[in-house]
């Protein structure tokens, strides 16, 4: 069973999990919206792990409690964490400034550096983009989620990556080519 910082229903917890699972292979590595996460993913690096958090404040003590389980973990175990939070900042707004204290607590923490906070949600929005713009499904993902990164893997994976800055503006290209009715259809089946 996967870990849960607070409890679900068993069938709950299988449900979330399975719906950011599906959603990783499906569009993140199905696309390759990400051409470095199909590495960790094959290689069971990813850990999943779904709190019951309400609060921002809950959710930043999870948040502290997964920095310390990736600290201690060696990379070849452990290369990356999805926080899935289904209860706290469903409101993507609500969300977008709460990343600005999640960032704060990997300062204090004095991590930075050592890993980053990549923001995903189900309404995610890029600043200047319309609500329905095709390019925010690049960071949508089922459920609010926090991913946290190794720096030191990020590093190797753009030194292998020739002009991995262009990642970004690619995703966009395949986001418009998919389409919301293809990006309906990749999840029909």
């Amino acid at each position: 069973m996967y870990p849960l910082l607070h409890p679900y229903t068993e069938s709950d917890a299988e449900h979330i999990v399975a719906d950011t699972q599906s959603w990783l292979e499906r569009a993140v590595i199905g696309l390759n919206l990400c051409p470095f996460a199909k590495s960790v993913f094959v290689k069971k690096q990813v850990r999943y792990a779904l709190t019951a958090a309400s609060t921002a404040d809950e959710l930043l003590a999870e948040l502290d409690a997964e920095f310390a389980l990736l600290a201690a973990t060696p990379p070849a175990q452990l290369d990356t964490t999805l926080l899935i939070h289904p209860r706290a900042m469903t409101n993507f707004l609500d969300y977008h400034f709460f990343l600005a204290e999640a960032n704060a607590l990997l300062r204090n923490l004095d991590l930075e550096g050592v890993f980053q906070i990549a923001s995903l949600h189900p309404q995610y929005e890029f600043a200047g983009c319309e609500p329905d713009d095709i390019a925010n499904f690049t960071n949508r993902s089922p459920y609010p989620t926090l991913h946290l990164l190794r720096e030191s893997s990020i590093d190797r994976a753009v030194a292998a990556f020739p002009e991995a800055e262009s990642i970004f503006e690619r995703n966009i290209e395949t986001m418009q080519r998919l389409g919301h009715d293809g990006w309906k259809k990749l999840w029909a089946s």
